[in-house]
């Protein structure tokens, strides 16, 4: 194949089919889209079709920004080494992030992806303790290293794992729509870190001390779950008396997307964590990921970190591009705006469509869960596939998951608009009203059978297709 020459979308399909690991899943692998091009928030198919991108949180300032673009390009002209020759990059985007964080948070370790950066977090932890064990939320998603898959419950609960290993502990996601506690009118972020508490204090009375808690500030992949205020604040107290650290998980969350703050943990007043690990949005699709950390923990480590391409000049002059494009073209102040907007019209469709549970989300990163019956609160896995495939089908991207597979996540890129929000809104609200017809009536139309196919999954009392959705 010649370079810039395309094969066509059939050959494309079988070479991957033949030449790809099985488990590297398509989104829509009955009818996949082959994109071609993209600039902003839309990507486009090699027939030219226009999608809107709601989910692509990796694009953090537009696919293929043209500040962004030049950066790398004229910085691949010049040098591109690793790290222990010195360059100016690396010393100034430390300083240009050290910037938007407390004054604690001040040495950095730069590696290529969020993978890499929690794994190496939980490495830290453990020479800084002196412990092993790691405590974790359910359902929550690190990565795909092995250390991070086994503290992962999304990857380790699923059909085909080797399940919990026994130095990983789980404690409930604290969800304030799903709640765990019976009562009204409780303090949930008091009642969510007394489980956390209990089970320090359980396994303090096995001999076991945990390395570090290891949380997303907001969690993504295990259903858009907003902790309650004062949740993290106490979290930490309990870890710090338990003898552990507390790493904040901002992979997917960092960078300005809440709107409010350029940080996801800055969202609970006066909550500080020990680490944060970042990725996807710094490099706005180029490999880029770091560990910030205080100096206590760094200093505790005599083993020599290294990491090839981790930090190279290429790659800071692209977070340097990034921080630029979220500065001048006031992003965060646009997720805050456009988020509130996008909010609102979910909740004008939630008033009208009962399949509709819960909305929650901070900015430019929103759940939306939907519900068979909202008393229930029984999951609708299959309406919500149904919803992606239809939005797909009418050139808009989203993707679904939780436990249930039942939430659909805008997490766009952040030059998202609010003639944006109003256009896939406006096609969800149509498709929701479909699909209550069709539940109504007891029959699928066509438009929704579209490119489906039914299969029983590993969870609990729910079907759905077999199509699932890719992980950004």
């Amino acid at each position: 194949m010649a370079s810039g020459e395309l094969f066509d979308k059939s050959e494309t399909l079988a070479l991957r089919g033949k030449l790809i690991g099985p488990t590297c899943r398509l989104f829509f692998p009955h009818d996949p889209i082959k994109m071609v091009r993209a600039r902003g928030q839309y990507m486009y198919n090699e027939a030219g079709e226009k999608y809107l991108d709601c989910i692509n949180n990796v694009a953090h300032v537009g696919h293929c920004h043209p500040h962004v673009v030049s950066a790398a390009s004229k910085q691949m002209e010049t040098i591109n080494t690793n790290s222990r020759f010195l360059h100016d990059n690396l010393v100034a985007y430390a300083r240009r992030l050290a910037e938007t964080l407390p004054p604690s948070l001040s040495v950095f370790y730069f590696v290529n992806s969020g993978s890499e950066a929690n794994d190496l977090a939980v490495q830290l932890a453990r020479r800084y303790t002196g412990n092993y064990d790691v405590m974790v939320m359910d359902n929550a998603y690190h990565g795909n290293t092995a250390l991070l898959m086994d503290i992962s419950p999304y990857k380790f609960k699923r059909a085909g794992s080797s399940g919990k290993r026994d130095w990983v502990h789980v404690v409930p996601a604290p969800s304030t729509y799903r709640k765990i506690f019976q009562e009204d009118n409780i303090d949930l972020g008091k009642a969510y870190a007394d489980e956390v508490k209990k089970q320090l204090g359980d396994l303090k009375a096995s001999e076991k001390i945990i390395a570090a808690f290891v949380a997303e500030s907001l969690q993504s992949c295990g259903g858009q779950v907003i902790p309650p205020e004062g949740y993290f604040q106490r979290v930490i107290e309990h870890v710090h008396n338990a003898g552990g650290v507390f790493i904040a998980d901002e992979v997917q969350v960092g960078f300005g997307r809440v709107g409010s703050s350029f940080w996801a943990f800055q969202l609970q007043h006066g909550f500080v964590p020990d680490m944060v690990t970042m990725g996807k949005p710094m490099g706005n699709g180029y490999p880029l990921a770091c560990v910030v950390t205080t100096t206590a923990i760094a200093s505790t480590s005599s083993i020599e970190y290294f990491n090839t391409y981790g930090g190279n000049p290429v790659s800071c002059a692209v977070g340097l591009a990034v921080l630029d494009v979220l500065e001048k073209e006031q992003l965060m102040e646009n997720a805050k705006i456009v988020g509130a907007h996008l909010a609102t019209r979910l909740r004008q469709l939630q008033s009208r469509h009962p399949i509709i549970g819960d909305i929650r989300g901070k900015g430019l990163f929103i759940g939306v869960e939907l519900v068979l019956d909202r008393n229930t609160k029984e999951p609708a896995t299959a309406e919500a596939q149904r919803v992606i495939f239809r939005l797909k089908d009418e050139l808009v991207l989203l993707s679904v998951d939780g436990p249930a597979c039942n939430v659909l996540k805008f997490k766009p890129p952040m030059c998202f608009t609010k003639a944006d929000a109003d256009l896939v809104t406006t096609k969800l609200e149509r498709i929701l009203t479909d699909i209550e017809d069709v539940g109504k009536n007891g029959t699928l139309d066509s438009g929704i059978e579209s490119g489906m196919k039914q299969k029983d999954v590993s969870l609990p009392g729910t079907q759905a297709f077999t199509d699932e959705p890719l992980k950004v």
